[in-house]
């Protein structure tokens, strides 16, 4: 199996999609984020309220916002349109927050970059949000769930 972003040289090369067909894609990423008990102590009613305002309404926007600004944070994305990115942000007594992010569009190309960035940023901005709390704030996985459309799908074991 060879790097599908590399020439023939080995050097770096945006995948050339011209000949594919538009499909539908689908992608699901989750981020796992480890709150320190201070920080997890502020949880209530399924959000986190600060000086800077609610921390995971928050996290949802700039997720979003991550998600349709891929192409310009990883070199070799393509600029995709997205049709839906849903952020869902969920706390559990562990102090464990889980962040998915659902998006989808009919292209050339599938969106699991879109998703796993939509994720990382909402767990980027939910770092950047707690720390005046603590920054003892532990991002742990970022992983691809599932993907639809394209060669193959693929779901996470």
């Amino acid at each position: 199996m060879e790097l599908s972003h590399l020439d023939a040289k080995n050097r770096p090369a945006m995948v050339n999609v011209g000949g594919k067909a538009v499909t539908r894609r689908t992608a699901h990423a989750v981020a796992v984020v480890a709150l320190p008990p201070e920080l997890a102590a502020l949880l209530q009613g399924g959000d986190i309220a600060t000086k800077k305002g609610s921390i995971f309404q928050t996290a949802i926007l700039a997720g979003v916002m991550g998600a349709k600004r891929t192409a310009e944070l990883i070199p070799l994305c393509h600029p995709l349109p997205l049709e839906d990115c849903q952020i869902e942000i969920e706390a559990n007594p562990k102090g464990e927050v889980t962040i998915h992010c659902r998006v989808q569009t009919e292209a050339k190309t599938g969106v699991e970059m879109e998703a796993l960035t939509g994720a990382t940023v909402a767990a980027l901005t939910l770092y950047d949000m707690g720390k005046a709390v603590s920054h003892g704030i532990v991002i742990r996985e970022i992983r691809l769930l599932e993907k639809t459309g394209g060669k193959r799908d693929y779901r996470a074991q």
